[in-house]
């Protein structure tokens, strides 16, 4: 699907707009919770990553919330199908005919991307699902303390000599926003791609395997903030936030750590203008201000839509929600119904320039073929 950039300028207002009245008010859905009572069910909540990354944080934060606003007080349990970077999850979920309400499946942009790229393993498509939560998300790129005193303040054109190495979900996955910038600004990162989850790149920042990464919001704030405070890993910059006009600004979670836009315009080789800027920017939107998603299967009752919808927006009017959620989640728009598919429709479509740079990249760089 072809968006210009000044329809998804106009869009991403919108969806900002909604947000902020998603995060300050419930908003009535007709017939309240359409009459569906879902005392004694147990609903899971599938994840298609590993238990250590991102997408676990962000489910795991919801699902006792989630709990207690459904009518009832359902028992809400997390599961997790790993594998291909999500694809094999959210193939899964697409065969799922569970109409009841007892099965909902959370996406990132690792599951977005190889949709809107046309891998050919993807056998799933978000026209079927029904979106009752979108989540945006940050993401921060961070390296050891010997390599990030090579940065002449903004300027990395001390990082262009070294071989980085880190551990990403794949080429087509949400890692492509990280290793698109990290090439842009002149660097040499090899990928070692099939990890299941972002946890697991982490990890390997750790163990010393791999001597940069990046982390989505949620995991940064419980993982790896950590190990900024105890001196081993140094945040480099964080890929933004969208203003209202969809321009790229500081991060709201992360505000003294420069964005990528930032970093770029101080290092000589990297441009922000041009086809790979342009193709960066609109993969990013794609991927981080609407990151999480949680669906229903297509053949869910309209009740149970309507029941899943109020509830999210009863956890976003709790009292304690924005004390809860930054601490947990970040800074975010957190968004139902009308906003929550405006941003699954940001989220699941990319400018075929785009597109069509981003498959070159891929075959070009990593020998990766989606033709």
């Amino acid at each position: 699907m072809t968006i210009k950039n000044t329809t998804r300028r106009v869009a991403l207002g919108a969806v900002a707009a909604a947000a902020t009245v998603a995060l300050t008010a419930t908003t009535a859905i007709s017939g309240g919770h359409g009459g569906v009572d879902m005392s004694g069910k147990t609903i899971e909540f599938v994840i298609p990553f590993s238990e250590s990354g991102g997408s676990a944080r962000w489910a795991n934060f919801y699902a006792p919330l989630l709990s207690e606003a459904l009518p009832g007080n359902p028992t809400v349990v997390v599961r997790y199908r790993p594998g291909a970077g999500s694809t094999a999850g959210a193939n899964w979920f697409q065969e799922q005919d569970v109409n009841d309400g007892t099965l909902i499946f959370g996406t990132s942009g690792s599951t977005q991307f190889p949709y809107l790229l046309g891998d050919p393993r993807v056998r799933y498509e978000y026209d079927d699902w029904q979106v009752v939560l979108a989540s945006g998300v940050g993401g921060v790129s961070y390296l050891p303390p010997d390599m990030a005193a090579k940065m002449d303040g903004l300027d990395a054109t001390g990082l262009q000599g070294d071989d980085f190495i880190w551990g990403s979900q794949g080429a087509t996955r949400l890692d492509l926003v990280a290793n698109l910038a990290w090439k842009m600004l002149g660097m040499t990162v090899d990928p070692v791609f099939g990890i299941e989850g972002r946890g697991d790149g982490r990890l390997m920042f750790e163990r010393g395997e791999a001597n940069i990464d990046y982390q989505t919001s949620p995991a940064y704030l419980r993982s790896v903030v950590p190990l900024v405070e105890q001196g081993l890993a140094v945040p480099m910059m964080t890929w933004g936030s969208l203003d209202d006009a969809g321009n790229i600004v500081r991060d709201p979670t992360f505000p003294d750590i420069p964005t990528f836009k930032e970093v770029c315009e101080a290092t000589p080789a990297c441009e922000t203008s041009g086809d790979a800027w342009e193709a960066w920017k609109a993969f990013f939107i794609a991927g981080f201000p609407a990151q999480k998603m949680v669906f229903l299967p297509n053949g869910a009752d309209a009740d149970v839509v309507a029941t899943f919808s109020k509830a999210f927006q009863d956890v976003h009017a709790r009292d304690d929600f924005a004390e809860l959620s930054a601490k947990t989640l970040g800074i975010y728009p957190q968004m139902t119904e009308d906003a929550a598919q405006k941003a699954k429709d940001l989220a699941t479509g990319v400018p075929d320039s785009a597109k069509a740079f981003v498959v070159n990249w891929l075959q070009e760089d990593y020998g990766v073929s989606l033709n």
